[in-house]
């Protein structure tokens, strides 16, 4: 027998991490995607970066994001978020995190990058605003954070359609209308004068049709950027999503659109969506789209296997669940597509709900960081996210995490806990 320190060698690191990125292409998903559009205005923008890579432990990690960003009264806006509204969530991410950990983490850090970006353009003073939807697919989760009317669908490969985004048209959102309204803000249509009403329902100060956004700073704070999340997990047969802006949802259903670009590839399949959109209504908007097909990287069949068994293993792995009971090393293999799951969902526009501390991370949050904007809080300056919560349970208003007083101001404008005059006093529509 030989000896083991003769068979001992060391490995270079850069081999490690190769065969770290090797191993990760095997376990994780393919992402293929195509966009379309037509413009009428020139406000809607896109942003598509594959392949990003971050450090975790002594390999890399990757994953792909996707934001749509729809401007309205003005392009601003949706320039601004698209520039930066990706390197605020991720500087809103603790360091040091495993892949469970950073997906885990995702959630609270969209709701301070949507808040960062927002407050950053506002001291701009320019007066346009966006939708946003913006997505990370981390291995075969999608996280998805969205405010405005812009949607994201996801049909699974075991079928069934999934809505990853919520839609905050006050016309058809009555949750967000009692929201304005029981913070000091109006919500009603068009007066035309002799007590007629036109048109959709709008917020007053400002006429915006949205309760939420990036920008406009000439209406109510109560039209806040705080997102809506959902984090979904595909099981490993993979499936298709659907990023639009509102000229594609106006004119097709969800399945429609899914069933119009079946079997096409994603350029393909964008295409064939702003194409039947338009058809539909004529382009009364810019209308975008985003195809995105998450898919399964092939695995060859054991060559100790007949081929007959094989491919009934195969054919059951696409369409029935996995047996709990199965003892089967080929069934192990090929009836692995677990069901989708849904790992997180939360639309509070409360960031006393969004950013607490039930959070499983101890250092979620800096101690003397501001948690939306990520300026350095002298001890004692910072303000705790709890600070005039009206929940008396546990929660203390020296427990963190905690925010800068310029954030503290924004958060109680927005949660109506004050007038803010430099809205209210405008009329703009």
């Amino acid at each position: 027998m030989s000896n083991k320190n003769e068979n001992h060698q060391t490995v270079p690191l850069s081999v490690l991490l190769k065969r770290e990125l090797a191993n990760e292409k095997i376990e994780r998903p393919e992402i293929v995607h195509g966009q379309a559009s037509q413009s009428k205005k020139g406000e809607d923008f896109t942003l598509v970066k594959t392949e990003c890579q971050r450090v975790v432990g002594d390999g890399v990690s990757t994953y792909s994001v996707f934001g749509l960003f729809d401007g309205h009264n003005g392009s601003a806006a949706a320039i601004y978020s698209k520039e930066n509204l990706l390197n605020n969530v991720l500087a809103a991410m603790p360091s040091d995190l495993n892949r469970d950990e950073w997906v885990a983490a995702l959630p609270r850090a969209f709701v301070a990058g949507f808040v960062k970006t927002d407050k950053e353009f506002q001291e701009r003073a320019q007066t346009s605003g966006t939708t946003v939807t913006f997505v990370i697919i981390e291995g075969w989760v999608i996280s998805v954070a969205s405010v405005g009317d812009s949607r994201c669908i996801l049909e699974p490969a075991e079928g069934g359609v999934y809505y990853l985004s919520a839609d905050h048209r006050l016309e058809i959102n009555e949750e967000e209308r009692l929201r304005i309204t029981a913070s000091g803000g109006e919500v009603g249509r068009l007066n035309t004068g002799g007590g007629a009403e036109i048109g959709p329902l709008r917020c007053w100060p400002g006429g915006l049709c949205l309760s939420r956004s990036v920008g406009d700073m000439d209406v109510g704070e109560f039209i806040v950027p705080v997102p809506y999340v959902k984090q979904m997990k595909l099981s490993s047969a993979g499936g298709r999503l659907i990023i639009s802006s509102d000229g594609v949802w106006d004119a097709l259903s969800a399945e429609t659109a899914l069933d119009c670009c079946r079997g096409m590839a994603p350029d393909a399949a964008a295409a064939q969506i702003v194409k039947d959109a338009v058809g539909h209504k004529g382009l009364r908007d810019d209308t975008t789209c985003i195809v995105i097909d998450i898919l399964p990287h092939e695995k060859p069949l054991p060559l100790s296997q007949p081929k007959k068994q094989g491919k009934g293993v195969l054919f059951k792995s696409m369409f029935r669940k996995k047996h709990c009971d199965s003892s089967s090393n080929v069934e192990k293999e090929y009836i692995e597509p677990d069901m989708v799951e849904e790992l997180f969902e939360e639309g509070s526009a409360s960031l006393s709900e969004r950013l607490d501390t039930k959070y499983p991370l101890c250092n979620m949050f800096k101690l003397f960081m501001c948690a939306v904007c990520q300026v350095e809080i002298k001890p004692g300056e910072g303000i705790s996210i709890h600070s005039g919560s009206s929940n008396p349970g546990k929660l203390r208003p020296w427990d963190g995490p905690f925010l800068c007083s310029s954030c503290q101001e924004k958060r109680e404008a927005m949660e109506g806990k004050r007038p803010s005059g430099r809205r209210r006093d405008s009329d703009s529509d």
